[in-house]
């Protein structure tokens, strides 16, 4: 039997926990032991997930020992995140998970929170030329309205992400969020879902 599934919402998020996870001794930075785990992708996106995820799981019951359900909270129709992951929750726990067999981890307002940190990887990523620009790509944003003086991250992640891409000319991809991830520091992500995500499995894979 595996250890963890993961079910998220869509391939960027897929490429997102790849990268966290599939980094070398991921376990470390996560203060977890190791532990193997698959992701699988719902082809209906967030609203597929709030509202299918737990039937898509159930196979998953004989497999695998614990199951992460990862979405965003901003999408057409969306309840409050709260409500999201508590009707998640439920029908996990009524379709057969353990109550401590399985988390919902909701993502406000979407899944380009955790990849903004004031960090040279995402300069890297985004082919931003901070010589060339005369200021680094936080400065950038921030002279742009997009990074406010003291916050830890740009009140509308995705919205900076698609900025920077149209200046930068390169395109969104699931690679993009992959090379992020899978070199900006663990460490420094602030974001409450990923602390969640982290203290969960640091809870199922003590070090």
């Amino acid at each position: 039997m595996k250890d963890c599934v993961f079910l998220v919402a869509d391939t960027n998020m897929e490429a997102t926990f790849r990268g966290f996870l599939e980094r070398e001794n991921f376990h470390l930075s996560l203060g977890v032991c190791p532990f193997d785990f698959d992701v699988i992708v719902e082809s209906r996106n967030d609203p597929g997930v709030y509202k299918y995820g737990h039937e898509l799981l159930v196979p998953y019951q004989k497999t695998h020992r614990y199951a992460v359900v990862a979405l965003d909270q901003a999408w057409d129709g969306a309840p409050a995140g709260h409500k999201i992951e508590e009707e998640i929750r439920g029908n996990l726990i009524g379709s057969g998970w353990a109550v401590d067999a399985c988390a919902v981890i909701v993502i406000d307002p979407e899944l380009e929170a955790w990849i903004w940190q004031d960090s040279p990887h995402l300069e890297t990523a985004f082919r931003f030329n901070s010589a060339k620009h005369g200021a680094g790509l936080r400065d950038w944003l921030k002279g742009k309205g997009l990074w406010p003086e003291g916050a830890a991250k740009p009140p509308d992640p995705k919205g900076a992400v698609e900025k920077t891409l149209r200046f930068t000319r390169i395109p969104r991809s699931s690679a993009l969020y992959k090379q992020i991830t899978s070199r900006v520091s663990i460490r420094n992500c602030e974001d409450p879902a990923f602390l969640k995500l982290k203290e969960t499995l640091q809870n199922w894979f003590p070090a």
